[in-house]
């Protein structure tokens, strides 16, 4: 079971995707852990990453992709595996869309949360008084001006996916407003009927 979970910040995806590992023993891959993997190996890629980013530059697609498609297929993926932060652009999801195609490989499916942006504010700013209320650390980034620009910036540069997913056919959408039940069980609705499709 091969699957990528879109969705802006905030709207569950790191929650549903635990509950898929948790179900289905699959790895959940993200970027961030790929790239801090490779470099804590001492890849090829791995090593230049870490010049990149030593130098306090953005690691490139190209780097970005050779981790994703080195990391596939390790063992652990063998069943399948959630991709958490990649593809983040069109150009990446092409170049995944490659990968996959290369190692004979293909996505069962690609499953939207479908949120209102608004409510996500309002479900933010609430999720930062209650972690006040009991005593708790609140991320420097928690605030609602650095959560309004991470929606800006996930409609500017990864929303597109959306129509890029919908027009491979592979794209699904479930309403990611719905209690945390209701959307794990939707998308184990949406991934039984891909796997068996």
């Amino acid at each position: 079971m091969r699957l990528i979970l879109l969705g802006p910040p905030g709207a569950g995806k790191g929650t549903q995707a635990q509950r898929l590992v948790e179900r289905h023993g699959i790895p959940q891959l993200s970027t961030g852990d790929m790239l801090r993997a490779a470099v804590k190996a001492g890849t090829n890629v791995g090593k230049q990453a870490k010049a990149i980013m030593d130098a306090g530059g953005l690691v490139s697609d190209e780097i970005v992709n050779q981790i994703v498609s080195d990391r596939i297929v390790e063992p652990d993926a063998a069943k399948g595996f959630i991709l958490d932060g990649f593809p983040r652009t069109v150009p990446q999801a092409e170049a995944l869309t490659n990968i996959l195609a290369s190692k004979g490989l293909e996505l069962d499916a690609v499953i939207e949360l479908k949120v209102d942006e608004s409510a996500l504010v309002k479900r933010m700013e609430k999720r930062v008084a209650d972690t006040l209320a009991a005593g708790g650390q609140v991320r420097a980034d928690d605030n609602p001006e650095s959560f309004k620009k991470r929606l800006a910036e996930y409609r500017e540069k990864t929303a597109p996916l959306s129509r890029y997913y919908a027009g491979t056919g592979e794209l699904r959408t479930v309403d990611g407003m719905a209690d945390m039940d209701s959307v794990t069980g939707e998308i184990e609705k949406l991934v039984a009927e891909a796997v068996s499709a």
